[in-house]
């Protein structure tokens, strides 16, 4: 194939030559403007700590100040017009506020590098980012906990394998995942409290040799304190990935939870009722309603996997201290934090206007030999046997119950002493699921009691 030809092919788009390609490859504004909040708050901190020192006029710093307020404006309103052939969100704010206020525009950059600055905004947009999935979560959990205490009593069959194990209650079902999402709160609280320290001042890499105060412009940005290490500054994305690793665990968790609300809300167990917010129609079967939202959960994990891995092999292989890789880090971090804010708000509609079917999960939760448990623990308890013999003998009145076409409860006290002269009607008395859950006091079980008190806990914790 000749140069022509090959070229020809490419051509379309790039057709201004490698001048075009390089420009589309380099810049970065296309996605980094959504930094343009944080590179404007970085740099008026910058300019403040800079006057502070003497480093900056007075005037200089106050025209810069009202400048970026002007840029933030249009910024904001959508009358600003972004360059690609400015690269960035930095240097097409510089050269907006050069229009603005003249001279001293040149200044602001005085003490800094663009290294250390948009490690700076990156670190404040993860960091609020953060903070929006903690209010997330926390809106998710309250959503739970009203359900759980609405349903602390209502019995349900509690899965393993999918298969029907033992009665628990609707309650103590929502509060398991009270618990999974409060370590996510957790999770991400830590990781803010991990990541809230400054680059600002750590200029290219090495620092600078102007007298400025790192304390100054840390404080003014919410951080705790600046960065210990000028190259660690400019060169950290861990922040970003820690955001990543807990996004990820949170949205397994959605996604292990919407699995089972695209279960339960099938024909087959009507165990809830989504509502039509949260579904939606066939177009030819028109007795169907599909838990849409439910399953577009499920499937942004994988968004928000692919994100964490892709960033981990843009920096896996990268020397200290900035190379041009590290512009690569934004793009995955932005989509997946816009997909969790978007499967946490739809995840706490869905919870907030389902409806439990109670009737349903409470015949459910008597079928498939649900209380074979609860027979065996009383064959221990009240006959004194061998749990290893218990488990025997509870397994052949299933064998006997199953061959009869009934369940546990539905068997005769004759036909029981056919397997156990023993056993006498007593055992009758646990072979109900509210007796069943109501006898699961132990700390974090499923009886009702302990489910409202669990509750309780968390409605206090969470003020």
């Amino acid at each position: 194939m000749s140069d022509s030809s090959s070229n020809a092919m490419w051509g379309g788009r790039f057709a201004a030559g490698p001048d075009a390609i390089m420009e589309a490859i380099n810049a970065s504004i296309g996605f980094d403007k959504r930094l343009a909040a944080q590179d404007i708050a970085g740099s008026r901190a910058h300019a403040a700590m800079l006057a502070a020192q003497g480093i900056l006029r007075d005037s200089d710093a106050e025209a810069i100040r009202e400048g970026l307020l002007t840029v933030l404006s249009e910024i904001e309103s959508g009358s600003f017009e972004f360059s690609t052939a400015l690269e960035d969100i930095h240097m097409n704010v510089e050269s907006r506020l050069k229009e603005i206020v003249g001279e001293p525009a040149g200044r602001l950059h005085t003490a800094r590098s663009r290294n250390d600055q948009v490690a700076t905004d990156f670190r404040l947009w993860t960091r609020d980012q953060i903070d929006a999935a903690i209010g997330g979560v926390e809106a998710l959990i309250r959503a739970l906990l009203v359900q759980a205490e609405a349903g602390a009593d209502w019995v349900m069959p509690g899965f393993t394998h999918l298969q029907t194990a033992q009665p628990v209650t609707w309650g103590h079902h929502m509060m398991a995942y009270v618990e999974m999402f409060s370590r996510d709160l957790s999770r991400f609280k830590d990781a803010r409290a991990r990541m809230n320290e400054s680059p600002l001042g750590a200029a290219a890499l090495a620092g600078t040799s102007f007298p400025i105060d790192r304390h100054m412009t840390a404080e003014a940005l919410g951080f705790d304190r600046p960065m210990a290490n000028s190259l660690d500054a400019v060169s950290a994305r861990d922040f970003a990935l820690e955001f990543l690793s807990n996004a990820s665990i949170c949205a397994m968790h959605l996604s292990r939870f919407a699995e089972e609300l695209v279960i339960w809300s099938s024909a087959q167990f009507r165990f809830v009722t989504l509502s039509d917010r949260f579904s939606t129609g066939s177009s030819i079967m028109p007795q169907k309603k599909n838990p849409d939202a439910a399953e577009l959960i499920r499937a942004k994990i994988g968004r928000i996997f692919g994100a964490n891995v892709a960033l981990m092999m843009v920096m896996k292989g990268l020397p200290l201290a900035y190379s041009k890789d590290m512009q690569e880090d934004k793009e995955q971090v932005f989509d997946a934090a816009d997909n969790l804010m978007l499967a946490l708000a739809a995840m706490e509609g869905m919870v907030k206007d389902m409806s439990a079917n109670r009737p349903q999960l409470a015949a459910a939760a008597g079928s498939g030999f649900s209380t074979a448990t609860d027979l065996a623990d009383w064959l221990v308890r009240v006959l004194d046997m061998p749990f290893r013999d218990a488990h025997h003998v509870t397994g052949s009145l299933v064998a006997l119950a199953e061959s009869k076409n009934c369940d546990l409860p539905d068997l005769t006290l004759e036909d029981m002493k056919s397997v156990h002269d023993a056993i006498t009607d007593e055992v009758f008395g646990v072979l109900g699921v509210d007796n069943s859950v109501a006898s699961r006091m132990s700390y974090g079980g499923t009886a009702p009691e302990q489910v409202r008190a669990q509750v309780a806990r968390w409605k206090e914790v969470l003020g």
